[in-house]
């Protein structure tokens, strides 16, 4: 899901808000990533991967910056993103 650059936003409308990830708490952080796995039904492949190593593969995409998180003022929501 992507979200609209500010020039397609309506006028009148908050654009889609990017979060650092280094500006939430660690609390914070983990809610939103563990809130992200729970909601996502993404294959990992041939063998089943554990809770634990799903929220560390999160973690590890947020500090690499291949992904980011997305605050849909909108929709008052928050999701994860890959980065293109």
């Amino acid at each position: 899901m992507d979200f609209p650059d500010e020039e397609q936003v309506e006028p009148g409308e908050a654009a889609p808000v990017e979060v650092p990830w280094t500006a939430l708490s660690p609390e914070a952080l983990r809610g939103v990533i563990e809130a992200f796995v729970l909601r996502e039904g993404t294959d990992y492949g041939a063998s089943e991967v554990a809770h634990a190593e799903k929220l560390r593969q999160v973690q590890q995409e947020l500090e690499r910056g291949t992904a980011r998180i997305v605050f849909d003022p909108q929709t008052a929501t928050v999701t994860l993103l890959p980065v293109r």
